[in-house]
């Protein structure tokens, strides 16, 4: 498995911006599909975004399409997931996950690895 650690979460107001960011450790990432979930209190763990181990594949939920964007550095073992326009409706706490498998990639079920997540919190 490959052991992952977020950061970047924080406290911002509606509007602002955010970059989320996941380091990898483990021989293993560069062949890995990366995602990210969140969840919300009283709430399921919910896909957010996920992207294939060479960049080409990328898949955004509705709520955040045009509004985040995921990208990866396999030299530096890096995940980065940039959140503009936030709202209220995001504050989570923001998981990333890495996956073996090339198919339901938007279900946590087929994530091996998770990182410990970060407070993302939106005050309106």
């Amino acid at each position: 498995q490959v052991q992952l650690v977020e950061s970047g979460g924080g406290l911002v107001q509606t509007g602002d911006s955010l970059r989320l960011s996941c380091a990898a450790s483990g021989r293993t990432f560069s062949s890995l599909s990366m995602g990210w979930f969140r969840q919300a209190p009283k709430k399921e763990r919910e896909f957010v975004t996920f992207i294939g181990w060479d960049g080409g594949t990328i898949y955004y939920a509705d709520a955040v399409r045009g509004r985040f964007t995921i990208s990866r550095d396999n030299a530096k073992g890096t995940v980065t997931l940039q959140m503009n326009s936030l709202g209220p409706e995001d504050t989570a706490v923001y998981y990333c996950a890495a996956s073996k498998v090339t198919y339901g990639r938007t279900r946590a079920e087929n994530y091996d690895s998770w990182g410990q997540g970060t407070q993302v919190t939106v005050s309106s």
